[in-house]
Formats: C-alpha cells, sequence, structure tokens
C-alpha cells in the first residue's frame, strides 16, 4: 500500500487531471500538497484562467490542512458556523470549491487543487483524480 506523494504519484495523479480535463474540453490548473500544506507539484494547461494559478495551490494547501474538500469547509465557516472566520487567520485559506484532501487510512497525506471551470466541472475532475488516488493506494 502506498502513503507517500512521491515523484511519480504525483504525475499519475496529475495525468489523471488532464486525461479528466480534456475528455471534458477544459483547461485547468493542478496542483498538489503533501499533508503539512507544502507545494509538490503545480501545473498549468491550455488556456486555464491566469486567476486559477493563484487560487489551485492555495485549495490544495486548504484541503491539506483542514482534511477536508474545500466545499466542505464552505459550509462550516457560514456565519454562526462552528469554524466561521478561520479564513482570516490564514490568508492561503481558501473557501472556493476545487480543493479535495487525499486519505489513506483515515489520515489525511496531503490535498489536490483544481480550477479552471465551474464548481461542477472542477468537482468531476477532482473526483475522478480521487478515484485514481483510491485504487492507487488500496
Amino acid at each position: 500500500m502506498r502513503t507517500i506523494l512521491d515523484d511519480q504519484l504525483c504525475e499519475t495523479l496529475c495525468e489523471a487531471a488532464l486525461e479528466k480535463s480534456i475528455e471534458i474540453d477544459l483547461d485547468i490548473s493542478f496542483a498538489i500538497c503533501d499533508g503539512k500544506g507544502f507545494l509538490l507539484l503545480f501545473r498549468r494547461y491550455g488556456e486555464a484562467p491566469i486567476f486559477s494559478t493563484m487560487l489551485v495551490p492555495d485549495k490544495a494547501y486548504t484541503a491539506a490542512i483542514m482534511s477536508m474538500s474545500t466545499e466542505q469547509l464552505a459550509k462550516l465557516t457560514c456565519d454562526g458556523g462552528p469554524l466561521m472566520g478561520i479564513q482570516n487567520k490564514n490568508p492561503k485559506i481558501t473557501l472556493v470549491s476545487g480543493g479535495f484532501p487525499l486519505i489513506v487510512n483515515g489520515k489525511c497525506i496531503g490535498g489536490i487543487g483544481i480550477g479552471g471551470g465551474h464548481n461542477d466541472e472542477d468537482s468531476v475532475i477532482g473526483e475522478y483524480v480521487l478515484s485514481i488516488f483510491n485504487e492507487l493506494t488500496d
């Protein structure tokens, strides 16, 4: 069982993101962070929006350090939510969907970030990458 985000696994996940983005005809940016939020890999493909190059590493970071998707975190930070205002304590925390944690045996070992499309498009790519990750780490 793999539990480390080595270069080979990171490249495989990146290739999966690219494959799915081509399938849905979307230029994306893609990032992977380790479990502490340190950037391991970043790619911008085609004409992915420039803003995605700034946002995607933060999506991966947020998913890694919070051990949850950025979409889940956003729901917890709403007015009156248990994590309301957390993003004000760390400027790298983003509440924009497209960040997903990489979980092995219940432990978050990293995060991925996808950006370039609408929430649904980024999520389709993210879910596909997670399925590949889960196959490789089982």
